[in-house]
């Protein structure tokens, strides 16, 4: 597939950098070129980066971004409402040429904090607030095209003709990602039948509760679901677990998943925040405004792919790799999606 200029250059500056960790109050602070006197990036988390692979990738693509511009680089980690505000009332003040933020948690203070610095320029990343003002960026992902080719692959692949989800929390986002993965299985086998997706829930640590995702996961195989979809951050490791133990597949998200249970992971979508913060902070810096920056990142930008469908595939140890058939017709599909020839609804819209 075609890589963008931007971001073909930031890659070949290379993604891997030794970090100088520091500890920071109020929330959990890495730094990356601090000797250096150029522009400085400052990128802010919801939740801690171990807890989700895209915060990971978002890490990645504000240290390569301050690598191109001959910058620096700081991580703030949150795990809390009260570590988020502070963390980004402390970006504020640094005063730094972009201010980047990741996650749902972002929007109210987001929008807020952008009003009342409009000479600071902002980049919330994977929702969009209503009203926003013009230096606040915004940018979400098309995670449906990605969660309809695994669905091909579960409708294609089930014996029991029945499949379902697993869902941290019931939330718009994370129903995308579920009603678009059953459209996708019915898409190739219309007598498929999709189990109602169980919710980990809010009050239960949702994306960091292996248990109660593998519960959950366990009471879907014993309702005869032979193909489940985990969208739980990692709660899914449980869910993995659960397959290899049950003898069900299961499908992760975000990162490669399938090395979490060998032999019981079938793909998984993945989130590249690296190729949102590439583009869309390249172009702030380009001079765009607000209206003129990518605001939609999916399987054409390379913001979603499927694990099976990068490079790395062939040893990813996901299960789908067994089944050329399949793959093949999900990569035709992915670039009829790129080339528009094939249109995915939002199941959110």
């Amino acid at each position: 597939m075609h890589v963008p200029r931007f971001r073909a250059a930031l890659l070949a500056a290379g993604l891997a950098a030794a970090l100088l960790l520091t500890s920071c109050a109020p929330g959990t602070q890495s730094e990356q070129g601090s000797t250096v006197a150029g522009p400085t990036f400052v990128y802010l988390t919801s939740d801690p980066i171990g807890q989700n692979g895209f915060f990971t990738s978002g890490k990645a693509g504000i240290e390569a971004v301050a690598r191109t511009f001959d910058g620096r680089a700081r991580t703030l980690e949150a795990s809390d409402e009260a570590t988020r505000r502070a963390n980004l009332e402390a970006a504020v003040a640094e005063a730094p040429e972009v201010i980047v933020m990741l996650g749902a948690s972002f929007a109210a203070p987001a929008k807020a904090v952008a009003e009342q610095n409009p000479q600071q320029r902002f980049l919330l990343i994977d929702t969009t607030v209503e009203g926003a003002p013009e230096n606040l960026y915004q940018a979400t992902f098309r995670e449906h095209e990605a969660a309809y080719l695994l669905g091909v692959e579960a409708g294609r692949l089930t014996t029991t003709q029945r499949v379902s989800a697993v869902l941290a929390e019931d939330t718009p986002l994370l129903r995308k990602y579920s009603l678009a993965f059953a459209a996708g299985a019915q898409s190739v086998s219309p007598e498929v039948q999709v189990l109602p997706s169980p919710v980990i829930g809010a009050d239960a640590a949702p994306y960091a509760n292996p248990e109660r995702g593998a519960q959950l996961a366990t009471e879907l195989a014993r309702e005869g679901a032979d193909q489940v979809f985990a969208v739980a951050a990692r709660s899914n490791e449980g869910i993995m677990d659960a397959a290899k133990a049950q003898g069900f597949a299961a499908y992760g998200v975000d990162e490669n998943q399938c090395r979490l249970a060998p032999g019981a992971v079938v793909d998984g979508t993945m989130k590249s925040v690296e190729t949102v913060i590439a583009t869309v902070v390249g172009q702030i810096m380009a001079g765009k405004s607000s209206s003129e920056t990518t605001i939609s990142f999916g399987l054409a930008e390379e913001g979603m792919t499927l694990v099976s469908l990068t490079p790395e595939a062939p040893k990813s140890e996901c299960t789908i790799m067994e089944h050329p058939d399949v793959l093949s017709e999900v990569t035709e599909l992915r670039d009829e999606i790129v080339a528009g020839t094939l249109k995915i609804p939002n199941p959110g819209a």
